[in-house]
């Protein structure tokens, strides 16, 4: 897996009416991040993965909110995999190993928040 992310940072987004789906496309083999907002307080970030493509088990300090924009992903949160599809959410808790994977290609956002 090879995470890719695109030049344009959260910056060139502001005060622009934007769809969520094309910040970035598919790119074969590869998973494609795009900061949205990057800040203290927390951040989001646009994901586009290919089929399957994925991010490994791994936790995180804070609370993450994963929206999936497009397609299915699978989501591990604490050895519980769920299917999620377009406007679906979960909430992925601090400290709990998760992973997500993709058997067809997904667009999703994930909002971290640090506090």
């Amino acid at each position: 897996m090879t995470v890719k992310p695109q030049n344009e940072g959260g910056e060139g987004l502001l005060a622009r009416v934007i769809k969520l789906v094309e910040l970035a496309d598919y790119q074969a083999g590869s998973v494609v991040s795009r900061a949205v907002i990057d800040k203290d307080a927390g951040s989001v970030t646009f994901f586009a993965f290919d089929k399957e493509q994925g991010l490994s088990e791994h936790t995180a300090p804070y609370d993450a909110l994963v929206y999936i924009l497009e397609g299915e992903a699978e989501i591990t949160i604490s050895d519980r995999v769920m299917l999620l599809t377009e406007g679906e959410m979960v909430i992925m808790p601090a400290g709990e190993p998760h992973a997500l994977r993709a058997h067809q290609r997904f667009k999703m956002l994930l909002t971290m928040v640090r506090s």
